[in-house]
């Protein structure tokens, strides 16, 4: 096990560690499994794939197929970054193609099919939260 605040490795059975003192399993910087450095909001490890907690429910998981899909038919207004909760990508997309009174709506749509055939092409595909999209 490795201390998420420094990365120390430590003993399963350790309470806190002993190079910083922070009590075990506190911190968002190192993951606990590998040691390898984490961003703070990140749900699972990108190095190991160990979830930080519990992995979401089934069906919590935000839908692969439905956000593809939404990505080729709708992806000019975003609505596939609003569905995975990625507002402010889905915001730019939206105002490209509303205040530019739809002239610049062919930039948007190809930004948006593309972002939905990578969505259904990809292995894993993580929503805003982090977690993985089900198939």
């Amino acid at each position: 096990m490795f201390c998420r605040n420094c990365a120390n490795q430590m003993d399963d059975k350790a309470a806190v560690c002993v190079r910083c003192g922070v009590p075990a399993g506190v911190g968002t910087s190192f993951c606990p499994n590998c040691g390898s450095a984490t961003a703070p909001q990140a749900a699972l490890c990108v190095n190991c794939g160990v979830y930080f907690s519990a992995p979401p429910p089934a069906s919590d998981a935000k839908s692969k197929t439905a956000a593809g899909i939404l990505g080729i038919l709708l992806g000019g207004f975003g609505v596939h970054n609003f569905y995975l909760g990625f507002t402010s990508k889905a915001v730019a997309q939206l105002l490209i193609t509303v205040l530019s009174c739809g002239i610049l709506s062919p930039v948007s749509a190809i930004w948006g099919l593309v972002e939905g055939i990578m969505i259904l092409t990809a292995d894993t595909y993580l929503d805003a939260a982090g977690n993985p999209l089900k198939n």
